[in-house]
């Protein structure tokens, strides 16, 4: 919120969009005339009408894809079919403003139709509001758009779109949303130099697999290992044979369980070669560690020629 707000930004135009609030968070918000505020729990509800009754409460309710790759709703948003109504009653019960719905259907969404049963529900929501006096016509669609998929992301875009027409039409909804990894995915590609390698052989001494070891791992901007890695490219002044052999790629730190990836397919290289992973802006360097005294990767902007 303070970074925001010194970057110009005036307290109407943010949300306090964490379902569970430190107490001294809420108090800097209610300083600055940050009201809009999340809420999933009747606790949150409770902490409101004693610190902060003012807020324009945002109500996150769960809706789950059935494919992405970081599920959220076990930790925010209340159930839609069971929670939801008895949390409108109790915030009017407790004279507090429910100002609209949110949701975030998990971070990689590859459901389109996620958002469809997301803005149903929402609908839904927006009716019984209506029905207890509140106008409830904000929605935060959330976040977790691919990045690096410019194809799919239309897909995600077409579909929340036309949910959007189905089920508000004409009413005055305002809309808003999370990209922050659809900003960021591509803008980074990660370049690592390999420092070691081992040869795995059969008995009769035939090449089967190899390891290599890189200058960054898990600790580092490898801390999401369950990415695709099928994407790596490799730069290498002379490797030795085009044939592709199964690979291991490991982190440098002392730890056993500091390993990349185990899938891939690459020719032999030599210490020294670079491997470079795109699509490495979102959850890698923010997150990273200087764990076993390992340094962070340094950032470097570049333009490219056309």
């Amino acid at each position: 919120m303070q970074m925001v707000l010194e970057a110009g930004v005036t307290g109407d135009r943010i949300i306090f969009a964490h379902p569970c609030k430190p107490l001294s968070h809420l108090q800097y918000a209610q300083q600055h005339q940050i009201n809009i505020s999340t809420v999933d729990t009747e606790f949150e509800l409770f902490k409101l009408k004693q610190h902060f009754p003012n807020s324009d409460i945002v109500l996150r309710f769960r809706s789950d894809a059935k494919i992405c790759g970081w599920p959220l709703g076990k930790k925010f948003g209340c159930e839609a079919q069971t929670d939801t109504a008895a949390l409108i009653l109790l915030a009017r019960s407790l004279q507090l403003k429910i100002a609209g719905t949110s949701f975030h259907v998990g971070c990689e969404c590859e459901d389109l139709e996620a958002f469809v049963r997301a803005l149903s529900t929402a609908r839904e929501l927006y009716d019984v509001g209506k029905m207890l006096g509140y106008d409830m016509n904000f929605v935060d669609i959330g976040g977790g758009y691919h990045g690096g998929n410019n194809e799919f992301f239309k897909k995600i875009a077409k579909t929340i779109s036309s949910s959007l027409d189905l089920y508000f039409g004409n009413e005055p909804i305002k809309c808003i949303s999370e990209p922050g990894r659809y900003f960021v995915e591509a803008a980074f590609t990660l370049v690592c130099k390999i420092t070691g390698k081992r040869e795995m052989r059969n008995a009769l001494g035939q090449l089967e697999s190899i390891m290599y070891f890189i200058n960054d791992g898990k600790y580092g901007s490898f801390i999401d290992t369950g990415r695709d890695f099928s994407n790596v490219m490799y730069f290498s002044e002379n490797h030795l044979e085009q044939q592709k052999y199964k690979t291991t790629i490991w982190g440098p730190t002392c730890d056993s369980t500091d390993k990349i990836v185990d899938n891939l397919y690459l020719p032999r290289l030599h210490r020294g070669d670079l491997l470079a992973f795109p699509n490495m802006g979102a959850y890698t360097l923010c997150l990273a560690s200087k764990f076993n005294g390992i340094p962070l990767p340094k950032v470097v902007y570049y333009q490219q020629q056309n």
